[in-house]
């Protein structure tokens, strides 16, 4: 084959460049060595938190969910809310401020969870299912109840206060 006098010359110094930027970059390793620093882990403080729901001189407990959400709402806390009734079905009431809506969305709800409506920055708490779906965009679960909803199953407004469980 006879190549131009040029593109003798350029092969083997484009072969060279490619094997000397090569030697430059490390190797890659799996390995980890004592003095390795370890990976942190994604959960962060919040995770398994226990938080405080107090309504009608009772108090009740609930397990925040592991996601941004939850931990923005872990912020706000202590938070006092007048929360309004929805469709006999859930309790809800507004945020101090809008929070994180990085948590995975849902369209439906399982009695005892307490969720995010991000369109009005509102919480919900729901005490009895009527199997109806949760319209677009759904809602950010925050916490789920350890036990009983019943103190929720009243008529109207309530006053809740949500804590951090010490």
């Amino acid at each position: 084959m006879n190549l131009p006098a040029c593109a003798k010359t350029r092969t083997p110094l484009v072969t060279a460049l490619i094997l000397g930027v090569s030697q430059l970059a490390p190797a890659p390793s799996n390995a980890q060595t004592s003095s390795s620093p370890k990976p942190k882990r994604s959960s962060s403080e919040t995770h398994n938190m226990k938080i405080k729901i107090k309504i009608a001189g009772k108090t009740l407990t609930a397990t925040l969910a592991d996601n941004p959400t939850a931990r923005d709402f872990a912020s706000l806390l202590p938070v006092n809310l007048s929360m309004n009734d929805l469709f006999g079905r859930e309790k809800y009431g507004d945020l101090p401020r809008a929070i994180s809506e990085k948590g995975p969305r849902m369209d439906k709800y399982q009695v005892g969870d307490i969720a995010y409506w991000s369109p009005d920055h509102q919480v919900a708490i729901y005490y009895r299912q009527d199997n109806e779906q949760i319209p677009s965009p759904g809602v950010i679960p925050i916490a789920k109840f350890d036990s009983g909803t019943e103190a929720f199953n009243v008529r109207g407004s309530v006053n809740v206060t949500i804590e951090r469980a010490e």
